[in-house]
């Protein structure tokens, strides 16, 4: 599943970013590029995104991003690098963790297709500064859980 989840997001690269957008080629923000490679995968949402604000969750200082990542991804470890996984990052060290990535490549020389404000989607390298802020690693699953399967059938 990672191989094509990276594939799939590499088609968005050139996407302009948007916030709280969710559309190849018309625009999309980190969430949003996570949301379409769902879509491609498994046909629908994995569930309804409420409208969010650039400081989602900071002031209570709530994991909503990280959470919702749970509910819905294969949790792995962080050292278990493969294509296609969804890293999480927390982009300062007292704030909530709010940027998603894929990888894109892994070894010595690791890729991650992001999009962040003022950016298009990218592939840009897994340098060392975006390694050390990376703090969940996540799968899309294999299968989808009993209730996101019966949500595809209500659409």
């Amino acid at each position: 599943m990672g191989l094509r989840a990276a594939q799939i997001a590499r088609r968005w690269i050139g996407t302009p970013y948007r916030h709280q957008a969710s559309r190849l080629g018309a625009g999309t923000d980190c969430l949003g590029l996570i949301r379409g490679v769902w879509r491609a995968l498994y046909g629908t949402e994995p569930s309804a995104v409420p409208p969010y604000t650039r400081d989602w969750s900071e002031a209570a200082l709530q994991e909503r991003l990280w959470q919702a990542a749970q509910r819905h991804l294969v949790s792995k470890a962080l050292a278990d690098a493969a294509v296609g996984d969804v890293v999480l990052f927390r982009m300062k060290s007292a704030a909530v963790a709010k940027h998603l990535g894929i990888c894109g490549a892994v070894g010595h020389a690791p890729t991650v297709i992001h999009a962040y404000g003022g950016h298009a989607v990218l592939e840009s390298p897994l340098s060392r500064p975006w390694q050390r802020r990376i703090v969940a690693r996540f799968a899309f699953p294999d299968k989808l859980l009993p209730t996101e399967e019966a949500a595809l059938w209500q659409h």
